[in-house]
């Protein structure tokens, strides 16, 4: 069964920026927002994706996500997804033998930069790196089906 763990921390300086091996961008939009399920439509770069995502018990949850073709993706995130699209572009930076996500997002949530690791379980220990803030993990104001619908930052 898929499970995906992760971690988000705030990102206190621009540090990632000259760590980073990748930069990618992410379109995201969402057929659903309810608590117990997400569903996420998302390009990723020249690629789409839809994703299924189950209710968040600590720092988990089931996923499931399959590529679809990018017409497709880009269809749904016109004329299916909820408005506004999430923007956003995503810098991959190795630290501590780890892959960090770290998202810089723009449109309505310009200035909101997030990081975020995904782990094996519950007590794996890494290291954070200088650019991660506070950390977040949990909160839902920083989950990206919440911040799609945010008329500004969170607080």
């Amino acid at each position: 069964m898929p499970i995906e763990i992760e971690h988000k921390y705030l990102v206190a300086d621009g540090s990632y920026k000259n760590l980073a091996s990748e930069v990618h961008h992410i379109s995201q939009g969402y057929i659903s927002t309810v608590k117990e399920r997400t569903v996420r439509v998302r390009t990723y770069d020249d690629k789409g994706y839809i994703t299924v995502k189950g209710s968040v018990v600590g720092a988990s949850r089931l996923e499931f996500e399959y590529e679809i073709p990018l017409a497709d993706a880009e269809n749904m995130l016109r004329n299916i997804c909820e408005q506004p699209i999430i923007e956003k572009d995503r810098y991959i930076v190795p630290f501590g033998g780890n892959k960090w996500e770290v998202d810089e997002f723009g449109a309505n949530l310009k200035g909101l930069i997030v990081a975020e690791i995904e782990i094996p379980n519950e007590d794996y220990a890494y290291s954070i790196p200088p650019f991660a803030g506070k950390n977040v993990t949990g909160d839902p104001r920083y989950y990206n089906s919440n911040l799609a619908s945010a008329t500004e930052l969170p607080k």
